[in-house]
């Protein structure tokens, strides 16, 4: 194994508050399908991406990992006669690795992890990597062993191990994830992380497979941007704790605009692209607007546009003698104006001919130098930041919440001396709701979540899967009716085009991409209903602290709950209905069955081939 610095303080024990003690001693309860020392398997069919029209181009990119069947784990009392059943566990040793942004959970799922392996083998070993991908790199490791996971049980953070720049992308960078892999004869390499560790995962276990690597490679969704979401999985580890303390932060600053009447609050809230987060604290605690980018994106706002909207619902409570109010900005928002967008495109180009920083301004086009100089001094600095390694802006960096609230203050300074507003002086704070709530102490939902996809892992583990994500559906429901299983991640890929100027050829290649908001989906309506009285009737919700125990203590997102999404379960559903007709329909079956078994299979047939073709546009619900 590599060696570790004497001066790092990874793994160390760390110094616990009553509360997170009180926390430490608490451990989740396994479904049905994970209790005991048998692992029962039953597979599905071969999982196909979502659009039939990228099959071709990923099974090209992936030809030993795509294709490959659905994995259903259950119970050891499970009646399926064709279910694989593992009963003898041989020692294995298991790596594991975050990557990508730390997320509220992810301790749980080491933790999980390392009771699966040990309550199957005693003697296996979990090797974590220190300091993310670059440790994975540079074989440096810490064994994880029941002491050193003691005090990370239940708590926040990725300190038990640490991250880096957290990405396996380059061929340098794959061949010595496989060395170190071969060096310390791993079974499998565990990967914590989001869409773009998740992309990186599947890339490395299609060239472990064509290489004749022996280890297998397991994802595991975690990421608080909520954006890792898809026909099979749910939610990932770490949204709902991010959302639960937002919404708590925005409550209180909603009672204090509510206390003093004469603020207005332009919250921005993380996310990254996708407005899951912005969408899911809005449900909880009841702001009077909030923007989403998706929408936005969909009805094609400008700046303009979005300044008038606001300032018009100003207007609106101002002749209710309000002055006050609660505005959400997801940081994504940015990209999502269209011509905020387009002029961050041809800034990125700009820095990849070469051209410094501060000679950007001089050589944008016309139109884009007009925007530019239009724009305040201080977002005219961070739209000049370098980009992120996925092409897109710094988000984190651009205060769009400064840029609305100081439009909206010019256009209401504006109507005021026009006498088209006759309210009081608008007076706007801001402020940027991000990394504090990335280190908190994870809630129930998410410590349950975790536990149980690290056991998953395992499972898929030693079902000798390689190139899976652990999944668990029926989230909604109480935790003995979740299903566990593993979904091939190549089944999770899309093929999206880009291109960059007017010149540039379309780029596609399979990914594991951002889910965005959908807005035909039960989360967004249930926004768009209440909207109305959100602007204008104040009637803020703060769901409180996070909760262990007691009120609040099992709730779960709102976004989650009011979807129907338990789609593993509908395949398997699904597959019964389908061995019931083969049984029903054989060889000397009546006349009458078999014409209703034609009629009935032809018609769905032709329907399915109409709602699977890539001309379709119509969004079935999951």
């Amino acid at each position: 194994m590599g060696s570790v610095a004497m001066d790092s303080d990874y793994g160390a024990a760390r110094e616990l508050s009553s509360l997170q003690k009180q926390r430490a001693l608490y451990r989740p309860v396994l479904p049905p399908c994970l209790q005991g020392t048998t692992v029962k398997v039953e597979y599905g069919g071969a999982a196909i991406a979502a659009d039939s029209g990228d099959s071709h181009v990923i099974s090209h990119a992936f030809p030993h990992t795509y294709g490959q069947p659905l994995a259903h784990f259950l119970p050891k009392t499970g009646n399926v006669p064709d279910a694989a059943v593992v009963t003898e566990h041989h020692v294995v040793r298991v790596g594991v690795v975050f990557s990508g942004r730390q997320s509220p959970g992810g301790h749980n799922v080491i933790w999980g992890l390392h009771d699966a392996i040990n309550a199957h083998n005693p003697n296996s070993k979990l090797i974590g990597f220190l300091g993310g991908t670059d440790g994975l790199f540079a074989q440096k490791t810490l064994e994880i062993t029941d002491e050193v996971i003691s005090s990370y049980k239940n708590q926040g953070g990725y300190d038990m191990l640490g991250r880096t720049r957290d990405q396996i992308r380059t061929t340098e960078q794959v061949k010595a994830a496989m060395n170190t892999c071969q060096a310390l004869k791993l079974d499998a390499l565990v990967i914590i992380g989001g869409v773009t560790s998740n992309t990186d995962a599947a890339q490395l276990a299609e060239t472990f497979a064509e290489s004749k690597c022996s280890t297998k490679v397991v994802g595991v969704p975690a990421t608080l941007n909520g954006d890792l979401k898809n026909q099979f999985v749910e939610t990932t580890v770490g949204f709902d704790t991010i959302c639960k303390v937002n919404s708590q932060l925005i409550s209180n600053v909603c009672t204090d605009a509510l206390s003093a009447e004469k603020y207005y609050y332009f919250i921005r809230l993380m996310g990254r692209k996708a407005s899951h987060v912005a969408l899911e604290c809005a449900l909880q605690s009841h702001p009077n607007m909030v923007l989403l980018g998706e929408e936005v994106a969909a009805s094609k706002l400008t700046i303009s546009d979005i300044t008038k909207q606001i300032c018009d619902a100003v207007q609106a409570r101002a002749e209710k003698d309000k002055y006050h109010g609660v505005v959400l900005i997801p940081e994504g928002l940015v990209e999502s104006i269209p011509e905020l967008y387009a002029l961050l495109q041809e800034i990125h180009g700009l820095h990849d001919k070469g051209v410094s920083i501060e000679n950007i301004s001089s050589h944008l086009s016309p139109w884009a130098s007009a925007l530019f100089d239009f724009l305040p001094p201080f977002i005219r600095k961070q739209l000049l930041l370098h980009p992120e390694s996925d092409d897109s802006a710094q988000l984190s960096q651009i205060e769009t919440e400064k840029l609305l609230a100081q439009l909206v203050e010019t256009e209401i300074n504006k109507r005021l001396d026009e006498g088209t507003y006759k309210g009081k002086k608008f007076n706007a704070i801001c402020h940027f709701f991000g990394y504090q709530a990335r280190g908190a102490l994870p809630s129930k939902f998410d410590c349950d979540y975790a536990y149980i996809l690290g056991h998953v892992s395992y499972h898929i583990l030693a079902a000798g899967l390689n190139g899976y994500m652990a999944t668990v559906t029926n989230l909604k429901s109480h935790v003995d009716k979740w299903k566990c299983g593993a979904a091939p991640i190549t089944s999770m890929m899309t093929v999206k085009g880009w291109s960059r100027g007017p010149a540039a050829s379309q780029i596609g290649k399979p990914a594991v991409h951002m889910a965005s908001v959908d807005l035909k989906g039960k989360a967004y309506e249930l926004l768009r209903q209440n909207s109305s009285s959100f602007l204008m009737d104040d009637i803020y919700k703060n769901p409180g602290p996070l909760q262990f125990e007691g009120a609040g203590a099992e709730a779960k997102p709102i976004s989650l709950c009011v979807e129907d999404r338990d789609y593993m379960g509908r395949i398997k559903q699904l597959q019964e209905y389908l061995e019931k007709v083969k049984s029903m329909v054989k060889p000397g079956c009546s006349q009458d069955v078999l014409k209703a078994a034609l009629s009935s299979m032809a018609h769905v047939t032709e329907l399915l081939t109409i709602m699977s073709s890539p001309s379709y546009n119509g969004q079935a619900t999951i």
